[in-house]
């Protein structure tokens, strides 16, 4: 096993990238924390802290329900810029919950950074649409097997933007 993987929950390694979009799906991951943090370069950083499901795992009867192997990870995308978002929240859920990620070739008439990928993360009640150059996601833990999509707080350290994954 290498540095950073969980066999029982297929995850290969603790840290993912650009090199790996096509692998990874944020269905139904929930969002603690957003942070834009500025950089000595022009340009800022704009971080995620998420529970991340790694697998869905299909019922076993007698259950009925699925379990999730779930890690709380960080995603961090770099040089960010044109970044604008909505949020629609009814009544009392405040979940932030990702329906999907999408990188985008943009349209747009922006010779100066063209080949920069517009960034589109639609959720159930909100999104977000953004200009940056990558990104990075670290998975803080090894995945946990639970019977939800999201991790009780305490068990995930709390909020945080940890830019290590797990060894």
């Amino acid at each position: 096993m290498s540095i950073g993987s969980h066999e029982k929950s297929g995850l290969s390694k603790s840290v993912w990238g650009d090199a790996d979009f096509e692998e990874m799906g944020w269905h139904d991951a929930t969002i603690h924390g957003l942070s834009v943090q500025p950089t000595d370069d022009i340009l800022p950083r704009l971080f995620l802290d998420l529970d991340y499901i790694v697998r869905w795992v299909h019922p076993v009867p007698p259950a009925t329900h699925f379990s999730f192997w779930v890690s709380p990870a960080t995603l961090v995308f770099d040089d960010v810029f044109d970044l604008e978002g909505d949020l629609d929240f009814k009544g009392f859920a405040l979940d932030l919950e990702i329906d999907g990620v999408h990188r985008l070739v943009p349209d747009d008439a922006r010779q100066d950074f063209s080949h920069l990928p517009l960034w589109h993360i639609e959720g159930h009640a909100f999104e977000l649409k953004f200009r940056a150059s990558g990104f990075r996601q670290y998975f803080r833990q090894a995945p946990r097997l639970v019977a939800r999509q999201v991790l009780p707080n305490a068990e995930r350290g709390g909020c945080a933007f940890t830019e290590l994954g797990f060894s």
